[in-house]
């Protein structure tokens, strides 16, 4: 998702009020309402209101609506926070405002009103295009970027990072029936909002990102990221892969040994307590090849500590 590829925190940038309303007005009462939201956009628009010395009180009635905004009662007045059509619902003149590459924009409706947008910027993760080149390396042959973003920022995010699949203004569903539509198995999800909790749960691997993410997000995945370092999607990849390797070779190592003494003792070459005693070796050798997956996430980091200098093959799509 977008916000996986990005800072994921983004910051105030600039207050678009309506006629009639003041600029900290409409940051003050957006604050005020989003304060109660576990979103990163959220969070951001609280950060922005206290930068300007601006005072977050208490409200009453709150009630979020998931992946679209918030409505709650401040100071009397009906005051509604979210996306551009949460917003039209509320009112239908609201006007959808322009914004550039790597904005997006949260509106503001009070008393039915449309009373203006909140404009913030995100920037992209300087380890995302290492880490898709390293899923590449990999073996990812498809990737699919899904996000409740707008279109403009979604393409943006997309176009920098050379992913052409997007899917832009998507609900939580959305998401969920976008990975189920794939049909090129299996399929990994990385996500790290709230909001990512299902779609993550749906895919064959839901990868989720810890550090900064939600609780119910964690919950849901297979995988969780325990630091902020986008790398270690790819290298959670890599490590499984060397594991599933190094587990068919002991098994195959098992095999083929047992054969060897098998077809030996089958024209009495060796008596059978030596038998048995080699049998017993090769039960060691087994597992000692196989304890060598302990050691796999060691390598991989000294091997993969400066992606940037991966070759990857190109993959067949």
């Amino acid at each position: 998702k977008t916000g996986t590829l990005t800072h994921g925190q983004p910051v105030l940038s600039k207050v678009m009020a309506a006629p009639g309303i003041e600029e900290d007005e409409l940051v003050r009462l957006a604050a005020i309402a989003e304060q109660y939201s576990a979103h990163t956009l959220a969070h951001s628009i609280v950060v922005g209101a206290q930068q300007r010395g601006l005072t977050v009180e208490p409200c009453t009635d709150v009630t979020e609506t998931t992946a679209a905004g918030l409505t709650a009662t401040i100071d009397g007045k009906k005051v509604v926070v979210g996306k551009y059509s949460f917003i039209a619902e509320q009112d239908p003149s609201t006007v959808r405002v322009e914004i550039t590459a790597g904005e997006l924009a949260v509106y503001v409706a009070i008393d039915g009103e449309f009373a203006g947008a909140l404009l913030l910027r995100d920037e992209l993760r300087a380890d995302a295009p290492d880490t898709l080149q390293w899923l590449s390396a990999l073996g990812v042959r498809h990737t699919l970027m899904l996000t409740g973003d707008g279109k403009v920022t979604a393409e943006h995010v997309a176009r920098e990072l050379g992913v052409t699949n997007v899917r832009a203004e998507c609900l939580p569903l959305d998401k969920v029936r976008a990975v189920e539509a794939v049909t090129d198995r299996p399929v990994m999800m990385v996500g790290d909002g709230v909001n990512d909790a299902p779609v993550l749960a749906a895919a064959n691997v839901g990868v989720a990102m810890g550090a900064r993410g939600s609780t119910a997000a964690s919950e849901s995945a297979d995988v969780v990221i325990m630091k902020d370092d986008l790398h270690r999607v790819a290298r959670s990849i890599e490590i499984g892969q060397q594991t599933i390797r190094i587990a068919l070779q002991s098994i195959w190592i098992g095999i083929s040994l047992s054969l060897i003494l098998m077809v030996l003792a089958t024209f009495g070459l060796i008596p059978a307590v030596v038998g048995a005693g080699f049998q017993e070796v090769i039960d060691v050798i087994a597992i000692l090849n196989a304890l060598r997956a302990l050691g796999t996430s060691r390598w991989l980091v000294k091997l993969h500590l400066a992606p940037r200098s991966l070759q990857p093959q190109q993959s067949s799509v």
